[in-house]
């Protein structure tokens, strides 16, 4: 009987908004015939995320893009790796004959450090090995010190963690992303000058052991052979790196984070003019502190769906595909934030959108 080659599994981790689904998008869309199975790790009951990557070209009928997209809603990973993160990865373990390749996304707050390690559980290390641990740094932000695009935003999700007590909490996550990292891109670097560039890619490099390489990319457009292939071995020296969030939890059997303070909305809406939406969202946003938007809408007299996605104030928007025949042409959104008033935000949206 033939042995099985173990599945190469590749960890994409970073700051929310840095640039990690949009890499993903990249990378299955010029996966060139490998059979690819995504983790994405996102808050949002909804999954946005996942729907997102559904829509990439990956070489398979949708009813196989469903069953290899795989989405854990609860939480950031490294609190519920030992809760669903295994499940999914015996699943995929038993169907590694048919995959060439695992995907996962972080969350924009999780640690990589314990995924890592959760690939020296036997069941999982004799299937499948770390390929590398890539983390993408949003150039800008940490030209401008503040390490996320919208640091109070992150900030926020930071504190709510009663483990952590930092004085400067994202600058030591940042730090122990780039601690775990086997590749790191320097993304959005057509936003920054040279100069800038220079300065960020030496405080990068300052944190990371020299044989890690540091790479630059604008909207993560990279060669696949760049990403993958890079036969790190992670999980075999993750514990030889050091993070600070380490001595956090020594002589802790768990560490249980409370997130309960997070709010994950949805809200199904008819027909919207597109100025309108996006005007309101950001109202939204100002006004109630949401930290992410994401879902689909329908334009009155466009025959396609647009797609939106916002972090803080900046969205992103474009028309993915057509609406199908059969189909609803309604819009629907995930708010993320804390304390949020599920039927206060859809009363004021529907009231903007119909002014």
């Amino acid at each position: 009987m033939k042995t099985l080659a173990k599945l190469p599994v590749t960890i994409v981790t970073g700051f929310l908004g840095s640039g990690k689904t949009t890499l993903l998008r990249h990378m299955l869309d010029n996966a060139q015939g490998r059979r690819i199975a995504v983790i994405v790790n996102e808050f949002g009951e909804l999954g946005i995320d996942g729907e997102i990557l559904k829509q990439c070209s990956i070489g398979c009928t949708e009813e196989e893009a469903n069953g290899r997209v795989y989405e854990l809603a609860n939480g950031c990973l490294c609190c519920t790796v030992q809760e669903e993160f295994f499940p999914v990865m015996r699943e995929l373990v038993a169907r590694r004959g048919d995959l060439d390749h695992i995907l996962i996304e972080t969350s924009g707050l999780a640690l990589p450090k314990p995924l890592v390690q959760a690939f020296q559980w036997p069941e999982i290390r004799s299937a499948c090995t770390v390929d590398a641990v890539i983390t993408v740094v949003d150039s800008p932000a940490v030209a401008a010190g503040t390490f996320a695009a919208f640091p109070d935003q992150v900030d926020a999700q930071r504190k709510l963690d009663p483990n952590l007590d930092h004085e400067s909490p994202l600058h030591e996550l940042f730090a122990d992303q780039l601690a775990s990292a086997d590749l790191v891109i320097l993304n959005k670097t057509d936003l920054i000058s040279p100069e800038d560039l220079a300065r960020v890619r030496l405080e990068v490099a300052e944190e990371l052991p020299p044989a890690v390489k540091i790479i630059e990319a604008s909207s993560g457009r990279l060669p696949l052979d760049v990403l993958i292939g890079l036969g790190a071995g992670s999980e075999e020296h993750i514990d030889g790196r050091h993070s600070h969030h380490d001595h956090h939890h020594d002589g802790e059997d768990d560490h249980d984070h409370d997130h309960d303070a997070f709010d994950s909305i949805s809200i199904d809406l008819p027909q919207a003019d597109e100025a309108l939406l996006l005007d309101a969202l950001t109202q939204l946003v100002v006004q109630h502190g949401i930290l992410r938007v994401k879902g689909f809408a329908a334009i009155p007299n466009k025959p396609m769906r647009l797609l939106i996605q916002g972090v803080g104030t900046r969205f992103d928007k474009h028309f993915d595909r057509a609406w199908a025949a059969d189909e609803a042409r309604t819009t629907r959104l995930v708010l993320i934030g804390q304390d949020l008033d599920a039927a206060g935000l859809e009363a004021q949206l529907r009231a903007a959108l119909s002014a």
